[in-house]
């Protein structure tokens, strides 16, 4: 699904080149859950962010279900990344000023999907993910972990093939995080792809596998 080859992310100013991520090469396949680790500074973000299509590495190949990411234009990377990818973000990044239901219609509006779809969608995620309740309320309304979870059926209603999670639980307190990451280990087992960064060890056993990071280089 994702094959990256010797990425390389730099910022130049005229006298040195700073380094977030240094030669990496890293396969992921459709259906794992990866986790990426490494202390602050590592370029864990970073890395999630190129995977994600938000951030272009300055050097590399980066390959998403065999296309060459790296030479494509922004309309064709927006398409891709609105197509196939979903984001849960530490800081949830709901829209303020709108209710739950519309902070789900969002994507769905962004795919041009049809009313009666858009409508069918939204219900069902509702109820899957137990907030038809909340579906009036707006953000500052919810708890930390009510919003988290309003995010994450943000992330999946457009039913994307693979969710990238930056510290999914990082505002969390622990039963909340717990019930975050046995969500995303759900839909896992339903055959999305999770690729999440985390701090916390038990939060990366949930992952198939451990990527870990240190001064921008994946540790051996």
């Amino acid at each position: 699904m994702i094959k990256l080859h010797n990425i390389e992310k730099f910022y130049n100013n005229k006298v040195i080149k700073t380094f977030v991520l240094r030669n990496i090469n890293l396969e992921i396949e459709e259906g794992e859950f990866v986790s990426i680790m490494g202390p602050s500074g590592a370029g864990k973000t970073t890395l999630l962010n190129i995977i994600g299509m938000l951030d272009s590495p300055s050097e590399g190949g980066y390959y998403f279900l065999d296309e060459p990411v790296h030479k494509m234009n922004e309309k064709k990377l927006s398409e891709l990344h609105k197509t196939y990818i979903g984001f849960v973000f530490q800081q949830y990044h709901l829209i303020d000023e709108l209710t739950v239901y519309e902070n789900l219609e969002t994507p769905l509006l962004y795919q041009k999907v049809k009313a009666d779809e858009r409508k069918g969608r939204i219900a069902e995620t509702l109820d899957k993910f137990n907030i038809v309740a909340k579906k009036d309320l707006f953000p500052n309304q919810l708890s930390g972990g009510q919003q988290q979870l309003v995010a994450i059926a943000r992330a999946i209603i457009t039913e994307p093939r693979l969710i990238l999670a930056d510290e999914p639980t990082g505002n969390l307190h622990s039963d909340q995080g717990k019930d975050i990451m046995e969500l995303l280990k759900k839909l896992n087992k339903e055959g999305t792809t999770i690729i999440q960064v985390t701090h916390s060890e038990t939060n990366a056993a949930y992952g198939n596998r451990i990527i870990k990071l240190k001064d921008g280089w994946i540790e051996k």
